[in-house]
Parts: structure tokens; C-alpha cells; sequence
């Protein structure tokens, strides 16, 4: 079973987050914010990490190359409701940049995408 860990402030969008993707056979780590992300990142080796941009003690920036710095081939999913960020250079570590939305089924299709299509 592959393992997704989730990097998302708000409670409600996390647990929602957890829920669609163990109903789709994952398994699934979550973290608050960047912080408790990089710990769980390190301790629980997850096949794919999403990460929010905008979030306490650690941003999804600051995070995103931390991982980056400790493993190039892990696939992560910058998943968050600001664009803006998409022209931001440190963005384009990620191997997606996916604008948050109610509708999962792209968010969903992108996660399958890069589990079945790792190196």
C-alpha cells in the first residue's frame, strides 16, 4: 500500500484530504504544518507528499526544499488555493502545482499519476 503524507494547516480540508485518499487504498500520514511535515516526512518514508503553501512555523516553500535537499525523486504535489505562486521559482521543485478546488478528481487523477509513474 502506498503512503501519502498530507502538509495542510486547516483541520477540516486535512481530514477531508485523509479520508478521500484512504478511501482510494492509501494509507495516510498528515501534518499541520511544515514543521511537523519535515518530521514525519523523515520518519515515515511516504511514497508522495502534498503540500499547502501558506502555513505556520514552516511555509510549503521552506519545506518543499528541505525535502528536495534530502530526496530529488520523491513525486510532491504543491496543492494549495493560491496561484499566484505558480511563477515562483522555488515552486518548480515540485512535480505538480495543483490549485486547490472542491471537486478531488483532479487532485486524485495527479496522486495516481505519479505513484504509478515513479522512477
Amino acid at each position: 500500500m502506498k503512503k501519502i503524507l498530507i502538509v495542510e494547516d486547516e483541520d477540516p480540508i486535512r481530514n477531508l484530504y485523509k479520508e478521500e485518499l484512504k478511501d482510494e487504498g492509501y494509507e495516510v500520514v498528515v501534518a499541520a504544518d511544515g514543521l511537523v511535515g519535515y518530521e514525519l516526512f523523515k520518519k515515515e518514508k511516504p511514497d508522495l507528499i502534498t503540500i499547502d503553501l501558506k502555513m505556520p512555523n514552516m511555509n510549503g516553500i521552506e519545506l518543499l526544499d528541505k525535502i528536495r535537499k534530502e530526496n530529488k525523486d520523491i513525486p510532491i504535489i504543491i496543492y494549495t488555493a493560491y496561484g499566484e505562486f505558480t511563477q515562483n521559482f522555488s515552486t518548480w521543485a515540485a512535480d505538480e502545482y495543483l490549485v486547490k478546488s472542491s471537486d478531488l478528481t483532479e487532485f486524485k487523477a495527479k496522486i495516481k499519476e505519479l505513484l504509478h509513474s515513479e522512477k
